[in-house]
């Protein structure tokens, strides 16, 4: 059974979301990108940000402003903006330039859609070693919502959650 806490975030998480649908009708020609929304493509960039470390490139994926919200799998509350955002990064030792990750990231079975200018994207995150057996790899669902930001779709929010290990 969840407990409140847990509800409420997931209840909130999905009221950001619904409320960013419905917000963004349809997008205006100065709105318009000027290429189609790639999950795959957007996802392989988050997943090389986790790869290489590098805190210089989460502003060239998330938004910068007070926009950017973020729940992670492993803190309990609502990380909002681009400084709280960079903190928590820096918390999984997240650095400028980045630096060789000791585990790796990847993210499987991503599936989307695109609401005029806003995209979301859910998947499956995985952290580990890809050789180990599957019972010692952290996993969990991931939601990623895309907004169109100067002709570049930028991560607007992200939120986390871990699967109950394997018995």
């Amino acid at each position: 059974m969840r407990s409140a806490s847990t509800l409420s975030r997931v209840v909130l998480s999905w009221f950001c979301v619904v409320a960013s649908i419905a917000a963004c009708g349809e997008p205006s020609q100065s709105q318009a990108p000027s290429q189609a929304f790639d999950a795959d493509a957007h996802i392989a960039a988050w997943v090389d940000l986790w790869s290489t470390r590098d805190l210089s490139r989460l502003d060239e994926l998330f938004l910068s402003d007070s926009r950017v919200t973020y729940y992670s799998s492993e803190l309990e509350g609502l990380i909002q903006g681009p400084a709280a955002v960079r903190e928590h990064h820096e918390g999984f030792g997240f650095v400028e330039g980045g630096v060789e990750a000791e585990q790796e990231l990847w993210v499987e079975d991503i599936h989307s859609s695109v609401y005029g200018t806003v995209a979301v994207v859910t998947a499956v995150w995985l952290f580990g070693d890809r050789a180990a057996p599957m019972d010692s790899i952290s996993r969990g669902p991931m939601t990623v919502v895309y907004t169109l930001d100067d002709d570049r779709y930028r991560i607007a929010h992200m939120h986390f959650a871990n699967y109950q290990p394997s018995r």
